[in-house]
């Protein structure tokens, strides 16, 4: 499982907050000779190198039957590589005193990576043998499985996520997003080490490969080292990717009993794809409804007026195969009825007249002003050119990207709201014992 980050490490993670000013970064595509690509951000203020990369194939792909297969997979990833079983390999890894630790999404497997400058070569080749060549032993194996186990107990008696996994299903019935990409008991009891093989196989190809580097290292070292990290890779396939979909048709409620003294409340429907060209109005328009950075009016009616949540938001969610709009809220049992008429009325209200003037600028403001918080350290910025490669956004993004949000119109946004905004056809899901619900 991921380790915690060794003291040295952490001490110089602590010292590059904002190392690099966004505005400032100079991102360089780099291609080894064996042709594996990375976007590269130079920094020698200090020792230390970042990497942040990815596969597609995401809890999405999991086969038929083996919902959780791909999370496993994120746990096992440290437990002994190579000729070096788990005890050999974490003995290693912490007399390097290097990061490593790996996620996974429905649309993606990520690996995130730091290390110090002066073990940089053989913290790498560590990393080859973990990607390359992974262990899938009894024991720890086992050890993993219980740790997996627990959380899915747990995920089986959180209400937010029983709600989530359950609006999902509501919304987009078989299709492989609306499965369990965590796993459940059953299928992470039945999990084996030849599965754990199958998926690392379809995963980790050179085919679907995106990374990104920040720190100490220049753009030659990195070409070696990307052939020597990756390049024994396959060069694999694209994946079957799941076919494209939308959320059914609403209105839809679906209330699921527990004995709890607040209602978690689900609600969404169709939303856009990250490549839509009214993607930045949409967005901008989202944050104002339901975004959590500024009095959003979905928090200034519900629970700041009213005193009926302590929380609320809701904006686009544009995975890889769909484009959603989800929210959500809780609030105590008796106010249920109460929240959802005021979230609906809200949307309502923003379909009909848009936001107004004031209110589309200090999005703006808030919106670029706070752009740059997320490339407060090496590891963050190289998790944010991740994201833009995975989004095909370009390697100007970084640039560019404020200037796209200062263009946004008042016009483009009403627009945006008449278009994505459908109170009418909600797909609602609640747990609890909610009281005064209607469709």
């Amino acid at each position: 499982m991921r380790n915690p980050i060794c003291k040295p490490l952490a001490a110089l993670v602590f010292l590059v907050l904002f190392a690099i000013p966004a505005a400032a970064m100079e991102i360089k595509e780099v291609t080894s000779p064996g042709g594996i690509k990375a976007w590269l951000v130079e920094d020698t203020t200090i020792p230390l190198i970042a990497m942040q990369f990815s596969f597609k194939g995401g809890g999405a792909l999991d086969p038929e039957g083996k919902d959780g297969v791909t999370h496993f997979l994120t746990g096992m990833m440290d437990e002994g590589a190579g000729d070096l079983d788990s005890a050999a390999f974490q003995k290693q890894r912490d007399e390097l005193a290097f990061k490593m630790s790996f996620d996974d999404s429905l649309d993606y497997f990520e690996g995130n990576f730091q290390t110090l400058s002066r073990n940089r070569d053989r913290s790498f080749a560590l990393l080859k043998l973990v990607v390359t060549s992974p262990r899938f032993d009894a024991e720890p194996l086992e050890r993993v499985r219980q740790q997996f186990l627990v959380g899915a107990r747990d995920d089986e008696e959180d209400p937010d996520k029983i709600a989530s996994r359950a609006w999902m299903v509501a919304a987009l019935g078989s299709h492989p997003y609306a499965r369990d990409a965590n796993g459940s008991e059953k299928t992470l009891a039945a999990v084996t080490a030849a599965d754990l093989a199958a998926a690392h196989k379809r995963i980790f190809t050179r085919r679907t490969l995106q990374i990104a580097v920040v720190g100490n290292i220049d753009a030659a070292t990195l070409a070696r080292l990307l052939d020597d990290t990756f390049g024994g890779l396959p060069e694999g396939v694209e994946p079957e990717l799941p076919a494209m979909t939308k959320p059914v048709a609403g209105p839809s409620l679906k209330v699921i009993d527990r004995d709890i003294p607040q209602s978690i409340v689900v609600f969404g429907h169709g939303g856009i794809l990250r490549n839509d060209p009214d993607f930045f109005p949409a967005y901008i328009m989202s944050e104002i409804l339901g975004g959590g950075g500024f009095g959003s009016r979905l928090t200034g009616e519900i629970r700041e007026k009213r005193g009926l949540t302590y929380g609320v938001g809701a904006g686009l969610l544009p995975l890889d195969r769909a484009g959603l709009f989800t929210g959500s809220l809780a609030t105590r049992n008796e106010k249920a009825g109460e929240a959802l008429a005021l979230v609906k009325e809200v949307m309502k209200r923003m379909a009909e007249e848009g936001p107004t003037a004031q209110e589309l600028a200090e999005a703006k403001t808030f919106l670029t002003g706070s752009y740059a918080l997320r490339f407060d350290s090496d590891a963050a910025i190289a998790n944010q050119l991740l994201a833009i490669q995975q989004q095909n956004l370009g390697i100007d993004y970084v640039a560019t990207r404020n200037a796209k949000v200062e263009a946004v119109t008042i016009g483009q946004v009403r627009q945006q709201a008449r278009r994505l905004l459908h109170a009418d056809t909600l797909i609602v899901t609640v747990v609890g014992k909610p009281v005064g619900l209607t469709n």
